[in-house]
């Protein structure tokens, strides 16, 4: 036991531990508000209870909310802000090259995929801004950035940042092989750590730790509200070596530090009392790439998933739920519980 907390501690830097609270969001929300007409401010503005908030998707779909093709440069640069205020440098980078994968894809496709509309499907102005309830560092709110491989789901109360999942990342390509940002491997070090972690294991330990030499075909909870159904499979991080086990962590802090430096300090605090000796990876389909792959780390109350199974294993899907408090849901609960009985 003390092997393992030694080892997580490598990893958890925190400023002080039980009293690490994120920045308040809600300044950068109503700066991005303010500079919105009053039409666009109705597209953006959801009640905070309004099923729409749970309408998540990582597809080329119809959306909710204005895109950057509404917005003039003042209100891109406050989306952005906002954007920014809650996610790592390394978050901020991805999901801004994802976006700029869109251009690739039109290459890729010959600009053949186009939305209902007509539209371009592949388009990195198309993402989209919905916030939901009053921004405020006094009550709860939500907001969400989305579209083509990218749902960033945020919800804050008492001026911190209360959650930050489902969380979703793609790419496609996972490696760029044309011309245009040729090279290019948005999700790197979640693809590399991954096979470097599964390719270290003994036989017996393999055994434990693949499901199936088959990938599923698509990250098993999808786009659903809750994240249920997934059993529990693979190697226990108690069952690991101490080198495989600072690989299990690199590789988990890969997904952890893609929020703002506090948040992901409280979000690995939580992991690390629900016990690090109770998360465990999981791994199915080939071992090298090129082959079709999914992998996970599930515990109690953390599910990541990671697979790269279409286009000839070269298009990356990845999520982080937190078992307990998607959406905020567990600790809106608890308030309005609270609040019914004040009353």
């Amino acid at each position: 036991m003390k092997a393992i907390q030694k080892i997580f501690q490598r990893f958890l830097v925190v400023i002080c531990v039980g009293n690490v609270i994120a920045q308040d969001i809600s300044d950068e929300a109503n700066t991005f508000l303010q500079t919105l007409s009053e039409d666009l401010k109705s597209e953006t503005l959801f009640p905070l209870q309004d099923a729409e908030r749970y309408n998540w998707n990582f597809v080329p779909i119809d959306r909710q909310g204005p895109t950057f093709h509404d917005f003039n440069e003042s209100q891109k640069k406050a989306a952005l802000s906002l954007l920014a205020a809650c996610l790592s440098k390394q978050g901020l980078k991805k999901t801004m090259e994802i976006r700029e994968l869109e251009k690739v894809l039109v290459i890729i496709e010959k600009n053949s995929f186009k939305m209902p509309d007509g539209s371009d499907a592949r388009d990195p102005l198309n993402y989209h801004f919905c916030i939901f309830g009053n921004p405020s560092p006094t009550s709860f709110w939500g907001w969400r950035f989305e579209g083509h491989h990218i749902s960033l789901n945020f919800t804050s109360g008492d001026g911190r940042i209360l959650s930050s999942t489902p969380s979703f990342l793609g790419s496609n390509p996972g490696i760029v092989k044309i011309e245009e940002q040729r090279g290019k491997e948005v999700l790197k070090k979640e693809s590399s750590y991954g096979f470097e972690l599964v390719n270290s294991l003994d036989d017996s330990q393999l055994t434990k730790a693949r499901f199936d030499t088959q990938a599923p075909k698509e990250i098993i909870t999808g786009n659903n509200r809750n994240a249920e159904g997934v059993e529990q499979l693979g190697i226990s991080f108690a069952s690991l070596t101490s080198e495989q086990k600072k690989v299990f962590m690199k590789l988990l802090d890969v997904y952890i530090g893609n929020y703002i430096f506090e948040f992901s300090e409280t979000f690995r605090e939580k992991i690390v009392n629900a016990g690090v000796e109770n998360l465990f990876f999981a791994w199915a389909g080939g071992l090298k790439e090129g082959l079709p792959h999914y992998y996970r780390i599930h515990g109690p109350t953390l599910l990541i998933e990671f697979d790269n199974i279409q286009n000839d294993a070269n298009h990356v899907h990845t999520v982080v739920r937190d078992l307990t408090n998607d959406f905020a849901e567990d600790l809106l609960k608890k308030h309005y519980q609270l609040e019914h009985q004040k009353m």
